[in-house]
């Protein structure tokens, strides 16, 4: 009977050992997640415009800080129902005009996209309340990726351009009407 116990250690001692030293080595690594574009947008300077009416328009600086081209698709927000992408062209008869940005703002590796009163912009429209100067808001950007990104933006009155985000008959907001 004793041989038989030291066969059976004998057999099961570098077993054991093995198995100890498995649950005692360092951990893999984790795999690194895949990259979003989301984390390649730096926003600087974001901005919406104060207003009492129910229209009104986002900016601030949007930076590709990656080393692949971004493509943001979507904006949305808590206080209204209706964003979109806006940008601002001259017509055939040379008045500038807004209308939808077809296919997103593309953002190039390194490079910067400023939105801005008078040329793209984040248009807002269909408030759920007035937006006074010096609340906070936030502005979700989508990306074609399905990523998505927070825009944390200031509301200030501004009164430069002159701007009007009221649609009436004279502007033509391109959306076919």
């Amino acid at each position: 009977m004793n041989a038989t116990i030291r066969t059976t250690i004998a057999i099961l001692a570098p077993v054991l050992a093995l198995a100890l030293a498995g649950c005692s080595s360092t951990p893999a690594a984790p795999a690194q997640a895949a990259s979003t574009q989301a984390e390649s947008l730096a926003v600087t300077d974001a901005w919406v415009k104060a207003t009492d009416t129910d229209m009104t328009a986002g900016f601030g600086l949007l930076e590709n800080i990656g080393d692949e081209p971004l493509t943001i698709v979507t904006a949305s927000a808590e206080f209204s129902d209706m964003l979109e992408l806006h940008e601002t062209v001259e017509n055939e008869s040379g008045e500038m005009k807004m209308q939808p940005k077809e296919g997103g703002f593309v953002i190039q590796p390194g490079e910067s996209l400023t939105l801005q009163p008078g040329g793209d912009h984040i248009m807002i429209m269909a408030l759920a309340k007035p937006l006074t100067a010096g609340d906070a808001v936030t502005i979700t950007l989508g990306f074609d990726d399905g990523s998505t990104v927070a825009m944390d933006a200031v509301v200030k009155d501004y009164t430069g351009a002159n701007e009007s985000y009221e649609p009436d008959t004279s502007m033509d907001m391109g959306d076919g009407e």
